[in-house]
């Protein structure tokens, strides 16, 4: 990875090395893979295998910027990170939200310049896979290689459903759809636990997730809390009536693919 021009904080974070257990690093990303691909022993171990660079970035804080040239992919170790696009006038519209077992960043590995940035919303622990590693593991075990191709095809199913969300649904069932997808992502990766789930956003960035002010947002949670639907305090969704919060955001979890069939 690239740091941008001006930013010796970038810099002095990726000399900071992590010594993080090894199958810690991996876990959620193979318990996931399990799933959406049904991932082989033999292939699970050539992931375990693989040599990543573990590194902790404060929140709110750029991992690759728009522009830049990376040489590495990132999986996320533990936190929540977020693509977005800035306009000129300096809003920001987040176009998708990241979890620990994902890596949200492999397009890089084809295209060269990011078209948008990738930053952290909470603390993260980040482990960084150097291109050149990929690309042979990719030669050696096509199987993973396919894979990963799987997974930038999800990604796109998922933008295209947070199109249709930010363009046609109304705001309460907008963060009602994306609390949903969120939470069975989670749950994917045992981060569920009854009827709550992390979601640490603030009522600002829910807002450039959903394209509304961060005023609106605030009256669109106030809403689901009054309606008895779910709570949402303290970054955690506390859900209240499940089949109320699954008729308002109009969910169908096919676009998630969460399994090697679909």
């Amino acid at each position: 990875m690239t740091a941008a021009p001006g930013a010796p904080w970038v810099q002095f974070m990726q000399t900071e090395r992590l010594r993080v257990p090894s199958d810690t690093i991996r876990a959620a990303l193979v318990r996931r893979l399990r799933v959406s691909s049904g991932i082989s022993e033999e292939d699970v171990r050539e992931i375990e295998a693989l040599p990543i660079a573990v590194r902790q970035y404060p929140a709110e804080t750029p991992v690759v910027r728009d522009g830049e040239r990376a040489t590495e992919c990132c999986l996320i170790v533990e936190g929540f990170c977020a693509r977005s696009k800035t306009i000129a006038s300096g809003k920001r519209q987040i176009l998708s939200l990241h979890i620990p077992g994902e890596i949200p960043d492999l397009m890089s590995l084809f295209l060269h310049v990011m078209d948008h940035e990738l930053s952290t919303l909470t603390p993260c622990t980040l482990g960084f896979i150097s291109h050149d590693t990929l690309r042979r593991l990719h030669q050696r075990r096509p199987v993973v290689a396919e894979m990963f191709w799987r997974d930038t095809l999800i990604d796109a199913a998922m933008f295209r459903e947070w199109i249709v969300n930010v363009g046609q649904r109304p705001a309460p069932a907008r963060l009602a759809h994306v609390m949903i997808e969120l939470r069975e992502r989670l749950r994917v990766i045992g981060r569920v636990d009854g009827n709550t789930f992390e979601m640490p956003l603030t009522q600002e960035q829910i807002g450039e997730a959903l394209g509304i002010t961060a005023v609106h947002a605030n009256r669109v949670i106030k809403q689901l809390r009054q309606e008895g639907i779910v709570e949402f305090q303290r970054g955690r969704v506390t859900v209240l009536d499940e089949q109320k919060f699954f008729e308002l955001a109009d969910f169908d979890g096919r676009y998630l693919h969460q399994s090697p069939t679909l």
